[in-house]
């Protein structure tokens, strides 16, 4: 029993010696703070049953498309999880990412989606109902700024979209509902959970255009006493999506770990999580089980209505674009 006991001993002290510590830094978006605080302690805890490495996952959080040029400037993200594929592009653009990550993983790398919802007091003061009522005399609209906020860009593509719906897709319809709603923006912040802050803390504006997962936090945290969710007639499928950042990874030595960081989060564990913290899950059978807590609206797609990320940037958000001759005061 001594004997097995030292041998159990030295057994123990090889395996510590040879076990890793290793550092990911994840570059997301604005409202995904409280995911990755917990799908980052589910992570680390597989990976250590998995190879006896610690990791530990750093966090950056920001507008989307300001995370997105931090990474073309040279943070060294070891992934991005950011609002829209568009900002992973612009990063493949550089050279930080291969230019066909999007095929890398499942559903086109976007492992959770959502849509666009609006967030209103309790009682619905204002009785806003669909995206017409955002632009009712006296009606006061918050969200970000749609050049530096992925969400944002979600909010006024599906703001667009329901317009051309409703016109007989008259493009010049559409352009002028979406230049009357940004005439009721109180505050253009430069992200979504800047703008939730604006709404919820602040008590500034009747709605706020949101993520739904931002929405549902907030009237979960904060108390459905005070907010309500309307939930639109129709509204965009929104998909945050994912990748490596090649670059970065082969120069850390940090590959391995970062492409299973990623791959784990369509693993049932990592669904869970994500619809426990409002995103809607790619998992049929998780997303069965959460069914009530989203509920059923039309959904279109960028792709259906703008002809996909690449036309929908230069058209609409570009320098020179439709945002920038409607957001003219």
């Amino acid at each position: 029993m001594k004997k097995w006991g030292v041998g159990f001993t030295l057994l123990l002290a090889s395996t510590s010696i040879l076990a890793k510590d290793i550092q990911l830094l994840n570059v997301s978006y604005d409202p995904t703070r409280e995911l990755y605080e917990q799908y980052n302690k589910a992570f680390s805890a597989h990976w250590k049953q998995e190879t006896g490495d610690n990791v530990v996952i750093r966090q950056s959080h920001g507008g989307s498309g300001k995370q997105a040029t931090s990474v073309i400037n040279g943070i060294e993200a070891d992934v991005v999880t950011l609002a829209l594929a568009y900002d992973v592009d612009a990063i493949a653009e550089r050279g930080r990412i291969d230019k066909n990550w999007i095929k890398r993983l499942p559903d086109n790398s976007a492992p959770y989606t959502s849509t666009i919802v609006f967030l209103v007091r309790k009682g619905n003061p204002k009785q806003i109902h669909d995206w017409n009522d955002l632009i009712k005399p006296g009606v006061s609209v918050i969200t970000p700024n749609p050049k530096s906020s992925g969400g944002a860009r979600w909010n006024y593509l599906a703001a667009w979209g329901y317009a051309l719906h409703h016109n007989n897709n008259d493009q010049a319809k559409a352009q002028d509902f979406v230049k009357a709603l940004f005439k009721h923006v109180e505050v253009l912040d430069s992200g979504a959970r800047g703008s939730t802050n604006t709404f919820v803390e602040r008590g500034i504006g009747d709605v706020l255009i949101a993520w739904e997962n931002e929405a549902l936090l907030a009237t979960n945290e904060l108390g459905k006493d005070k907010f309500e969710i309307v939930t639109p007639s129709e509204s965009i499928l929104a998909e945050p999506t994912v990748s490596v950042v090649d670059k970065v990874v082969e120069k850390k030595d940090t590959k391995a770990v970062a492409e299973a960081y990623l791959k784990y989060l369509y693993s049932p564990e990592g669904q869970e999580i994500a619809a426990k913290n409002f995103y809607r899950p790619r998992d049929a059978d998780v997303a069965k089980k959460y069914d009530d807590a989203f509920p059923k609206l039309k959904l279109f797609t960028i792709d259906e209505v703008f002809g996909g990320w690449a036309k929908a940037q230069k058209d609409h958000f570009a320098n020179g674009g439709t945002f920038d001759q409607i957001s003219k005061r």
